[in-house]
């Protein structure tokens, strides 16, 4: 990589210097009403070259980068980056999908690492069930039975929705289980003919 693929943003001094206050009072008007010190409580923070501490001009880069995803927006992946959880599946196909096609500045790129999200939390939820030790959602319902439940609510301001909570928790799963033996009792029928 040469030093003039290497975007400004990462690194430690700048490569072309700012315009001089004379070009900018000409091309926008009002310019430099605030060059007076006085005036900006943040002006120690703003001189230039700041001392960083740091002993690169370029960070050195993590290796692993091929293959990373990374935004449309951006020459290269950043030099470094977390490697914990790569993506896989279908939800990884689809977050590749939202960093490949879509700017970080369009809705579809987010919605699409939504629906990876909500698709990556299915896929773990069907890999629980084929592993024969299921998720137990976590609905509140033998709480509510076994400590007092009703009692517990007195004085909040929120009693009045928690009764939903329950319903929101469980909802889904049941919903689910509820297609599935649908979706079983269909295919009976359909091999008893």
């Amino acid at each position: 990589m040469t030093e003039s693929d290497v975007p400004s943003a990462y690194v430690r001094d700048k490569r072309t210097p700012p315009p001089s206050r004379e070009e900018l009072r000409a091309r926008i008007p009002g310019w430099g009403a605030d060059l007076d010190p006085a005036d900006r409580p943040s002006y120690p923070k703003l001189q230039y070259p700041a001392d960083t501490g740091a002993h690169w001009d370029f960070p050195e880069r993590q290796p692993g980068a091929e293959g990373r995803e990374r935004s449309i927006e951006h020459a290269f992946v950043t030099p470094a980056f977390g490697t914990a959880q790569p993506l896989h599946g279908l939800s990884g196909a689809i977050r590749r999908l939202a960093y490949q096609r879509f700017s970080e500045g369009r809705l579809a790129h987010w919605m699409l690492l939504i629906v990876g999200d909500r698709v990556d939390a299915w896929e773990s939820h069907l890999r629980s069930f084929v592993s024969g030790r299921p998720d137990v959602p976590a609905t509140g319902l033998r709480g509510e039975l076994t400590h007092s439940g009703p009692g517990s609510r007195e004085g909040r301001s929120d009693k009045r929705h928690q009764v939903l909570d329950p319903v929101v928790v469980a909802g889904p799963w049941l919903a689910a289980a509820g297609a599935t033996a649908l979706g079983a009792r269909a295919v009976v029928r359909a091999l008893r003919r």
